[in-house]
């Protein structure tokens, strides 16, 4: 990782650099974005998974709820600047 953001970072000042890499502690969802969106598709599959008669079609709401859905949850902004939502 260290050797990827060198090359992407180059020689610029760090107010310069494309990307920064942001430690999270490993077991602390209430820091990790992602862990919201896992809730969020969690949430929807167990609303909607019971209309379903095959496991195929779960799979395709999972797929549709994590992939065609704008995510913007306040942690995502809480390290500094995020370009887009999630």
């Amino acid at each position: 990782m260290k050797e990827f953001l060198s090359q992407l970072n180059g020689e610029r000042p760090q107010e310069e650099w494309k990307m920064t890499l942001v430690r999270l502690a490993p077991n602390a969802p209430e820091q990790n974005p992602v862990e919201d969106v896992w809730l969020q598709a969690k949430q929807f599959i167990r609303k909607y998974a019971r209309m379903c008669t095959k496991f195929k079609s779960v799979k395709l709401l999972f797929g549709l709820v994590t992939h065609l859905q704008t995510f913007a949850f306040p942690k995502a902004f809480m390290y500094g600047y995020c370009s887009c939502p999630i």
